[in-house]
């Protein structure tokens, strides 16, 4: 279609609904768009205005705004043209300007990778689209319409964009209760990335529905029948799978194609919820329903506010009947979603549960957004709450709870909210208490036991299920670590000045503004943090401060040695111990200074220490404290004669001794002698040395000795 033909058809849909001037508007958009893109062709050959107009007539259909419109069709000005945002602001107004600029890409700026260009433009649309939800809908006609069109693009790229279609943007159509959108954007992907097998499927679509049409049109007539006897008023359809549902019911199941297509699928529309439930009713009378197949989405509805009644029957003709009954309201949002608002001008409840749902959601999104580290780690976030598969658990005040197969009782706490879940430490299921790693399960009352001084645990990452709890749990480990961080950055600066017979107190402002402004520090915090973590060096940071106006950095006097810094054991995330020696209090130790990950303690004897010798400005001098605590792990090897039961008696006195036991091994050395190899916590060498003299005292012992690796 010629394109000032395609402009006459929009206006023509347009003048169904909108007033005379808002057409215009609309209008006047086209005109700045059309200019705007003069000379500009798609890969096609076809003028590139055409490509606006086109996501406009989408979103005209689904009957949305005039202002949502105009964004459309000057959605690519920003990216692809010399225009910029202050243009449309005085031409159009702030609130398309707005709308145009969150579908706008990241185009100007460079960034290390296409993966993580990706991830940002994805996190400014969303954010974007928390401000203006139709900031995303704008973005789904979009890339519906490149779908529809991606067939004059290189292979390569067509999968690339069919796959980001298929993780992503049907995923939030399906969250934004977009059906007809998503349906569609699923079949394209579907066709793009697997053209194979999309060809054989429709080819044995098309038979199967040959085949049924007889049986469809017969169970079609007998509920339209009994619908009549009950004087029920309401409409039949036979409902059609698509294609890509049928590919993934398929894999994920494990079926064959005749077992899919053995179900028949219908829908019927009532007028009232009541009526919904009478003809449950009459269903379940007229067929025999299937045990385990019934769920109620009208009573509790689904993330995107999708309700209806589904149930599964045997049919007389072999064949097992599924049917989904629902209100003519529940339809239209079924089909529309979020876009109900606009497309059907209701205030029913219904289309207003899609729409306080889907706040609800841009809620979380900004959450996840404020809490994760970078765009990377928010975009695979918002994935993994993108595939929710419903689970409904209960407060202990009796509320609905709604969150994504597979979450655990930590997924709970923090869908309760945040500082829930950072200060859960208990949990009861059902009354009875359980490990905060249960998944739950429909139906279950779930009570989360807090206390005021209690912090997430890492070990939590390892198993919660949800992108809030996962997002909150990170966000909270890396202020902890920061402020681990603060802490010794402050301790090792102060034993460093120390040498010079200074400290932090002794220095005046204008020096410590000059190493900010000389090292690009917005703070002394921060100053205090990456020496913490290893990025700069305490010595240096020390020299720079006391440098005066006529010093060099090498002029600055030593006065004596540095104080060795003391270790406690309990430094967290900012000091580690080295895994080949594992230090333990009493052990003479040496610290190493890692980049961004603080200091790793050694042994002085480590055989790893040899290998950093040439390196001596990353050694610090460090002493155990008086009064160390906590369990350190070590490693031992205990060379025992062959007896039944040896290991357990081992065991026993290990656990006698209190020294819990990480982990354990036995290898047979000579068919008479076995090696126990265990890695036991510990508290310093005296405990170990107790321990060691308690194993020698048994006659089955041969030998016991530390490993160090």
């Amino acid at each position: 279609m010629p394109e000032p033909f395609r402009i006459q058809h929009l206006c023509k849909i347009l003048e169904e609904y909108l007033e005379p001037d808002q057409v215009s508007s609309v209008y006047r958009a086209y005109l700045f768009g059309a200019e705007a893109h003069e000379g500009q062709r798609r890969l096609s050959g076809e003028p590139y205005i055409t490509h606006p107009i086109a996501v406009a007539r989408i979103l005209a259909e689904l009957r949305l705004d005039h202002q949502s419109l105009m964004a459309a069709i000057l959605h690519d000005v920003i990216e692809d043209t010399e225009t910029v945002k202050d243009q449309i602001t005085t031409r159009f107004g702030e609130e398309v300007a707005e709308l145009v600029d969150g579908v706008s890409k990241l185009t100007h700026i460079r960034f290390e990778s296409r993966a993580e260009a990706q991830a940002e433009n994805f996190r400014k649309m969303m954010l974007a689209m928390v401000r203006d939800i139709r900031v995303i809908l704008i973005k789904l006609a979009d890339r519906l319409h490149n779908m529809r069109t991606l067939g004059v693009m290189r292979p390569d790229k067509r999968r690339r964009i069919a796959r980001e279609t298929l993780e992503i943007y049907s995923p939030i159509a399906n969250r934004l209760g977009m059906n007809h959108l998503r349906v569609e954007l699923e079949d394209l992907g579907f066709q793009t990335m697997y053209p194979l097998r999309s060809r054989i499927l429709e080819d044995r679509l098309k038979k199967a529905r040959g085949n049924r049409k007889e049986l469809v049109s017969k169970i079609e007539e007998t509920i339209n029948t009994r619908l009549a006897q009950e004087a029920l008023p309401g409409r039949v359809q036979g409902r059609e799978k698509h294609l890509y549902s049928i590919y993934l019911k398929m894999k994920q199941k494990h079926l064959p194609f005749s077992e899919i297509m053995d179900v028949y699928a219908f829908r019927i529309i009532v007028d009232s919820v009541d009526d919904c439930y009478r003809m449950l009713g009459v269903m379940h009378g007229l067929y025999t329903p299937m045990p385990g197949h019934f769920k109620d989405y009208i009573a509790i509805p689904k993330t995107n506010g999708y309700q209806s009644l589904h149930t599964v029957l045997f049919s007389p003709y072999g064949v097992a009947i599924e049917v989904q009954i629902r209100t003519e309201e529940m339809n239209k949002v079924a089909e529309a979603g979020i876009a109900a608002h606009w497309l059907y001008k209701t205030s029913e409840a219904v289309s207003n549960n899609a729409q306080i749902r889907a706040r609800q959601w841009l809620h979380d999104l900004l959450e996840m957004q404020q809490n994760a580290g970078n765009s990377q780690e928010f975009l695979e976030n918002v994935k993994i709450d993108l595939f929710p598969h419903e689970v409904y658990v209960f407060t202990p005040k009796g509320e609905i709870m709604e969150l994504s197969h597979g979450a655990t009782a930590v997924d709970f706490a923090y869908a309760v909210h945040s500082a829930v879940g950072n200060q859960c430490v208990a949990v009861k299921i059902d009354r009875r208490l359980m490990p905060l790693r249960t998944e739950l399960s429909s139906g279950q009352t779930v009570e989360v036991i807090t206390s005021k001084g209690a912090q997430p645990n890492p070990a939590w990452l390892d198993f919660v299920h949800t992108a809030k709890a996962r997002s909150n749990i990170r966000h909270f480990l890396k202020n902890l670590r920061r402020n681990e961080a603060v802490t010794l950055g402050v301790r090792l600066l102060n034993k460093n000045l120390a040498a010079h017979n200074s400290g932090l107190e002794h220095l005046s402002d204008e020096q410590i503004q000059r190493v900010l402004d000389e090292y690009g520090f917005d703070s002394m915090e921060t100053m205090y943090s990456t020496i913490g973590l290893g990025t700069h060096m305490p010595m240096v940071i020390a020299r720079a401060l006391l440098q005066t106006d006529h010093d060099s950095e090498t002029d600055a006097p030593e006065q004596g040695k540095p104080r060795p810094l003391a270790i406690k054991g309990t430094e967290g995330a900012v000091v580690t111990f080295a895994k080949c020696c594992r230090p333990i209090p009493g052990d003479s130790i040496l610290g190493f200074v890692t980049s961004g990950r603080g200091i790793v303690i050694h042994t002085e004897d480590c055989k790893n220490v040899a290998e950093y010798r040439s390196r001596p400005e990353k050694w610090i001098d460090v002493e155990w404290e008086q009064e160390t605590s906590g369990d350190f792990p070590i490693d031992i090897q205990v060379l025992v004669e062959n007896h039944r039961g040896v290991l357990a008696k081992v065991a026993a006195s290990l656990a006698e001794m209190e020294a819990n036991i990480e982990k354990v091994n036995i290898e047979e050395r000579d068919g008479i002698h076995s090696i126990l190899s265990f890695t036991v916590a510990v508290q310093n060498r005296k405990h170990l040395a107790r321990i060691m003299r308690r194993l020698r005292s048994y006659n089955y012992v041969v030998r016991i000795y530390r490993v160090k690796r």
